[in-house]
């Protein structure tokens, strides 16, 4: 079982490694996750990579939402 979670564990880093590096969303995503893996069960540094990924999805949705917001926005002037 541990065995996996390494594994998991270094797949996800590998995949943050590889992605660009862009913070936006992570730093409070991982804290975030980092606490409800460790009161979840110890996995804190799993949660804190989890957490990393969903911050920075939902950064990028709320920066895609508001380009289409601005572009509809120019477009009524």
């Amino acid at each position: 079982m541990k065995s996996a979670l390494v594994a998991a564990t270094i797949a996800i880093a590998a995949v943050a490694v590889a992605s660009p590096a862009n913070a936006k969303g992570c730093i409070k995503g991982a804290v975030v996750g980092g606490v409800a893996g460790h009161y979840a069960g110890h996995h804190g540094v799993l949660g804190a990579a989890a957490g990393c990924l969903y911050g920075r999805h939902h950064a990028k949705e709320q920066q895609r939402q508001q380009q289409t917001q601005e572009k509809q926005g120019a477009g009524k002037l």
